[in-house]
């Protein structure tokens, strides 16, 4: 049975079939890791030319949806998610724009009293406790990210009312009506150690990417100080640049 496409549309033929490509990649029919059909197969279903299948399929490559394999044929890339540096989002946040699941598991949450550097990018005075929690962070049931956040007491302690494997930070904050107004970032590329790489499933000594934040509240009170390190095969940062 062909699927028909609009031969009498403006936009070129194989940039409506783009469009169809990538919506079932989104919708998971064609699922990551998987091949899609051969271009005969397109070719019939959709009653266009090879050239036009190949031209479709091209810009897909080319914005890296998908994959071409050596006498296999062509495969769709996993999804990597995406951190925007222009926008203050939470893991989950971006996770749930791109149409996976998000989930954690929690390492330890536990208030602490010596965590001195943590304290001072905090504002925090040195004879007072903050809430270290860690947890690894998953899409689609995929170990992304390891997570450590560090909170000011009082903000730590709406925090522990939750099951923090659970827990979408910034989502209960605002319950509270505690609001976060900017952040700074510091991105670094590092090595991952033995502990890191078992807990995100990679080989010892992967790169990883990881991101330092320092958020603040509406009155300019230093509230959370995260440092993510994400698994550089499921993650990326995008910036838009203007002159």
């Amino acid at each position: 049975m062909k699927t028909q496409i609009n031969t009498n549309k403006d936009l070129a033929l194989y940039l409506q079939l783009k469009e169809v490509f990538i919506d079932r990649i989104q919708k998971g029919h064609w699922e990551p890791d998987k091949l899609i059909p051969t271009e005969q197969e397109l070719m019939k279903e959709f009653d266009v030319s090879r050239t036009t299948i190949r031209q479709a399929i091209s810009i897909l490559v080319q914005d890296g949806l998908v994959e071409k394999k050596q006498g296999r044929g062509t495969i769709v890339k996993p999804r990597k998610l995406s951190g925007n540096l222009s926008q203050l989002k939470g893991f989950a946040e971006e996770v749930l724009e791109r149409g996976q699941t998000p989930r954690s598991k929690l390492i330890r949450a536990e208030f602490k009293d010596n965590l001195f550097h943590e304290k001072s990018m905090l504002d925090i005075k040195d004879d007072q406790p903050i809430l270290l929690i860690e947890r690894i962070r998953l899409a689609d049931e995929t170990p992304v990210a390891l997570e450590r956040t560090c909170w000011p007491k009082d903000i730590g302690d709406i925090l522990m009312k939750y099951d923090l494997n659970e827990a979408r930070y910034y989502e209960i904050l605002e319950n509270y009506d505690v609001y976060l107004n900017r952040a700074t970032e510091k991105i670094a590329a590092i090595n991952s150690t033995i502990d890191e790489a078992d807990a995100l499933g990679i080989r010892a000594g992967e790169a990883l990417l990881e991101m330092t934040r320092l958020s603040f509240g509406i009155n300019d009170r230093p509230i959370e100080y995260t440092k993510t390190k994400y698994r550089n095969d499921q993650y990326h940062y995008s910036l838009e640049l203007k002159r």
